[in-house]
């Protein structure tokens, strides 16, 4: 995919540089590989086409908040993240930082 043109003279015209990992080797990234396919299966085919990079670009700012607030997620426990993630907040030992002086 980084071998693609247009991607490559984008990157360019944004100055960005491609990431790339060890060759063959998709399991460096797997987590972002995984959403980016949620992305592209629930928001970007799913919703499209889009009249401009704008919209798509709010599209985006609104899945993310969904994604993060409201899709409940199997793997959490059929619960969202930011809930997953404040429910293991509160089972956490509350700690204070050492005085050091």
């Amino acid at each position: 995919q980084y071998r693609a043109i247009r991607y490559s003279q984008r990157l360019a015209e944004a100055g960005a540089v491609a990431s790339v990992g060890s060759k063959g080797d998709s399991y460096d990234n797997a987590m972002a590989e995984a959403f980016n396919s949620l992305y592209k299966a629930e928001l970007v085919r799913n919703q499209g086409p889009w009249r401009g990079l704008d919209d798509l670009e709010m599209a985006t700012v609104e899945y993310i908040d969904w994604y993060n607030n409201r899709r409940l997620h199997g793997e959490l426990g059929h619960v969202p993240p930011a809930e997953h993630e404040a429910l293991h907040a509160m089972t956490q030992p509350v700690t204070t930082p050492l005085k050091t002086s």
